[in-house]
């Protein structure tokens, strides 16, 4: 219930005026308080609002109470609440507290057209990564025919010093990689070809799935997460330090300097370190075969030169240097798309890993379907 009061003519902008709230202000008898409240035109110089006769309220009544105590003071009318129990004070307090906007969340369209439009922006960044990953490309490779060429000096002391970074920081993790990849293939083998009772063609699948496939490509993989993270890495700090504008500053080609002592150094590590590989993991193999298989070392080391074409190995190193290149120029083309803050940093760097090695995988899929259609099986 509500009694509307004042002294003197209730209309009079001289005169105070009192409204007594009585009852119920909670959600189920909301519904006949709300009009009447709205209905009353706030006049006169102050405006009070009497709580006393309330029995009981919950947070939609404080709510309602709230924003006729906030509309009547905005419209010019100093208005308050008098005579309310201790729990309704704190609970419009509450309520009163929490009056924020909010920023609306914009209407969703249609999903099929969010979705296509999504791909669409992921497409086009997608292209134009490549045409950026292309001039890049291009650059390098400019700058690399004019270092065979003489026409620019390798800059020995970075080379020698990725040597050592990529390739004898690496022997031991990528040794023990192949070596156990060695023993899990003659294992896996053995348990299929033991149905047979061929075991001893272990040593034909280890010797050549190791030195024309596997050797090369799990320490490309190996080395990509290595080396293609430090390269973004190193150049993206560099990048954001601004290191890199001074060396064009001062006349230095960013590419000359940071690009082919690693884009060099990897494609040599690389060589080096397949071959490394295939040692390691014909070793584990080897190890296996004479544990598990009673094949002495002699026997297995001489049926893999019997059954391993020479041919083989040298795929699998023409393969190495070609993966070292394209891990190199993948970790320095994304070092150098760093900028802003260093979150990129962080972007950067996943991304040379993954692209690298999907790169690595694609590429030796062509090696072996080209391989094969030279008749190479």
């Amino acid at each position: 219930m509500i009694e509307d009061s004042a002294v003197g003519d209730p209309r009079s902008p001289g005169e105070s005026r009192r409204i007594a709230v009585t009852g119920d202000l909670t959600m189920a008898s909301i519904g006949s308080v709300v009009g009447p409240l709205r209905a009353i035109e706030p006049a006169g110089t102050e405006l009070a609002l009497d709580l006393g006769g309330i029995e009981r309220i919950d947070t939609a009544g404080a709510w309602i109470i709230h924003r006729m105590v906030k509309d009547w003071s905005a419209a010019g009318v100093p208005t308050h609440v008098e005579n309310a129990s201790t729990e309704a004070e704190r609970l419009i307090a509450t309520v009163a507290a929490n009056d924020a906007r909010v920023s609306r969340r914009e209407p969703r369209g249609n999903v099929v057209i969010d979705r296509l439009s999504r791909i669409g922006a992921a497409m086009v960044a997608a292209a134009n990564n490549i045409g950026l990953f292309l001039a890049f490309l291009g650059q390098t490779l400019v700058v690399l025919a004019g270092t065979v060429a003489g026409k620019r000096s390798l800059r020995w002391n970075a080379f020698i010093h990725q040597c050592e970074a990529i390739g004898v920081s690496a022997l031991g993790i990528v040794g023990l990689l192949l070596f156990l990849v060695g023993m899990v293939v003659a294992q896996q083998g053995a348990v299929q070809l033991r149905q047979f009772g061929a075991e001893v063609f272990v040593v034909n699948l280890v010797g050549r799935s190791i030195a024309r496939e596997l050797g090369v490509l799990l320490t490309a993989i190996m080395v990509a997460g290595r080396s293609a993270s430090a390269f973004a890495a190193q150049i993206g700090s560099m990048k954001l330090n601004q290191e890199v504008d001074a060396l064009e500053t001062i006349g230095l080609s960013p590419i000359e300097v940071l690009v082919i002592p690693r884009v060099a150094a990897m494609a040599l590590m690389m060589l080096l370190l397949g071959f490394y590989g295939i040692v390691m993991a014909i070793l584990g193999g080897g190890l296996f075969a004479w544990v598990s298989l009673d094949i002495p070392p002699s026997a297995f080391f001489g049926r893999i030169q019997e059954v391993t074409p020479l041919s083989d190995l040298v795929i699998g190193l023409i393969k190495a240097p070609v993966f070292g290149v394209i891990i190199a120029m993948m970790g320095c083309f994304q070092g150098l798309q760093v900028s802003g803050n260093a979150e990129s940093v962080g972007e950067r760097t996943t991304r040379a890993v993954v692209e690298s090695i999907f790169a690595v995988i694609v590429i030796d899929a062509f090696f072996a379907v080209f391989f094969s259609a030279l008749g190479f099986n």
